[in-house]
């Protein structure tokens, strides 16, 4: 099953038990994929690592629209983006844990033969590569900046 029909059926399974927020959430995905298929790159399929980009996207979207309501003490609005952030987090792979990370890392530091903050872009890139939707691109920001730092 490709992603998108993945998403197809999760909408109909949401709408048959009612569930706003998965509705909300999936829509949004559907939505986006259809932005991105007639945006003019000629592009008509996803991979599913274009999928995971874009969730990664959209939830990042969502969090940042939850830290100014937060800030702007609009309860009411963040909640609704935090329902969405959950419904959104289905569609991404299993997320890495700290110990994971600083693994993962460490062995992208030593394949770019990175040995100091000159080359954080170089292992950033490569990084975000290979761990593409299993750690968020701050997570992985911080940790290279750690190891190459020496910290």
């Amino acid at each position: 099953m490709t992603f998108e029909q993945r998403i197809n059926n999760d909408l109909k399974t949401a709408m048959k038990e009612k569930d706003d927020a998965g509705k909300r959430g999936i829509r949004a995905i559907k939505s986006a994929i259809l932005l991105a298929k007639t945006d003019g790159s000629g592009r008509e399929d996803f991979s599913d690592a274009d999928a995971i980009t874009m969730v990664e996207k959209l939830i990042k979207q969502r969090k940042d629209s939850v830290r100014i309501y937060d800030e702007q003490g609009r309860e009411d609005l963040a909640v609704v983006e935090r329902e969405e952030i959950e419904v959104l987090q289905r569609y991404l792979p299993e997320q890495m844990s700290d110990a994971e990370l600083s693994d993962a890392v460490k062995a992208i530091i030593a394949q770019t033969g990175a040995s100091s903050m000159k080359d954080m872009g170089k292992v950033i890139g490569a990084a975000r590569g290979q761990l593409a939707g299993r750690a968020d691109g701050r997570a992985i920001s911080t940790e290279v900046k750690r190891q190459l730092t020496g910290g």
